[in-house]
């Protein structure tokens, strides 16, 4: 009887706040646009209150809100706090105001609170269409969705390099920052052509066969990696010839090593995101990380039984990328620094740190510190 009492009080202050909400925005519309589900979905004409069904959607957020990143954010998930505490870190020590910004969840769907998300009353939600935020089709889109709060699907995992301009654009005009939005994608348009002007010209059977290994090391169980979508997406562009692309049915999945050691990939790509005082094994890159500690953990992660037999493992050819630019519209740094590794000679001129600091001078309102990747021994990547 507790329990059912406890379920009709819930319901009860859910239509509570159902109904406010409708109230709040009726006849506030200001344009309808497609979000990148596919979904008509109509805007307000004034957002002061944006909800975030990812904390890790700041990445794309800062991009268009200036010096005031986090001044319209009425909440989040928790994921951005747990799963990359460094760049978390770095906002906090020029916005310590972050810490007060409403949780709605930890670092899944099942974790979120439709109930605390509704106090929050948003103006508009952002949703991405998938990774550790809720999905299209979970109630609490449909309850937010009654409570005439739109809804906005984007994408930057699935297919990122399909997804990244249109998220951005669909961004822009859903937190009515358009001008801001076409800057970026100008920017990022721009460094992509960089490596694709050079790399749409090369035969098949001249670009190196690349393996990468998403979260190297850090399961017992080796290895996981990306195929058709997400970082597989962005061996391709960059000229390489992704192995598993064949070998898997999706965007992400696991290859047997015997697979890969047989098929003696010419590159060896490790992702990783632990920070610089993670305990254990696993690649360390990130805000906080220095290179010397980042090159440190990739050697460590090479040393694997399996990982040290393949040839281009001895012979050098290994890299190291964060692996959070796997969910991000920063992905352009990853893809240039990616054909610069598959081709040093015909990207020697482009500089993919210089590039990261444009991005961060012209958009973004902290400064770039960190190691967010490593190259070959004897390259200098500092």
């Amino acid at each position: 009887m507790k329990q059912l009492n406890h379920s009709l009080a819930k319901r009860f202050s859910l239509s509570l706040l159902l109904g406010s909400s409708l109230l709040f925005s009726a006849g506030a519309w200001a344009e309808t646009i497609t979000d990148i589900a596919d979904r008509k979905v109509e805007l307000p004409k004034k957002v002061d209150r944006i909800l975030l069904g990812e904390g890790r959607l700041i990445y794309a957020v800062a991009l268009l809100e200036g010096d005031k990143p986090l001044d319209r954010i009425a909440g989040w998930q928790g994921d951005f706090r747990k799963l990359d505490p460094h760049t978390y870190a770095a906002y906090k020590a020029k916005f310590p105001e972050i810490d007060k910004i409403p949780l709605i969840g930890n670092t899944t769907a099942e974790s979120i609170s439709p109930e605390k998300v509704l106090t929050l009353k948003p103006d508009v939600a952002i949703f991405g269409l998938s990774g550790h935020g809720p999905g299209r089709s979970s109630e609490l889109v449909t309850q937010l969705e009654k409570a005439g709060v739109p809804v906005v699907f984007i994408d930057f995992r699935t297919a990122p390099l399909k997804n990244t301009v249109p998220s951005m654009r669909i961004l822009g005009k859903a937190l009515q920052r358009e001008e801001q939005a076409e800057r970026y994608i100008k920017f990022y348009q721009d460094n992509v052509a960089k490596i694709t002007n050079v790399t749409k010209d090369i035969p098949e059977d001249q670009k190196p066969k690349v393996f990468i290994e998403l979260k190297a090391a850090t399961a017992e169980d080796c290895c996981g990696t990306a195929g058709n979508g997400n970082m597989g997406d962005f061996i391709d562009l960059a000229g390489g010839a992704n192995i598993a692309k064949n070998l898997l049915p999706g965007a992400l999945g696991t290859v047997n090593l015997e697979k890969i050691i047989a098929t003696n990939p010419d590159v060896y790509i490790a992702s990783g995101a632990r920070g610089a005082d993670a305990k254990g094994p696993g690649v360390k890159l990130g805000a906080d990380v220095s290179y010397d500690v980042a090159r440190a953990s990739l050697e460590s992660a090479l040393k694997r039984k399996g990982i040290d037999t393949l040839p281009a493992v001895k012979e050098g050819r290994t890299y190291a990328i964060w692996h959070s630019f796997y969910n991000s519209p920063y992905n352009v740094l990853a893809i240039q620094e990616f054909g610069k590794w598959f081709y040093p000679e015909k990207f020697k001129d482009i500089n993919t740190n210089e590039t990261m600091k444009t991005l961060y001078k012209d958009f973004l309102a902290i400064e770039p510190t960190g190691t967010y990747w490593v190259g070959a021994v004897g390259e200098n990547n500092k």
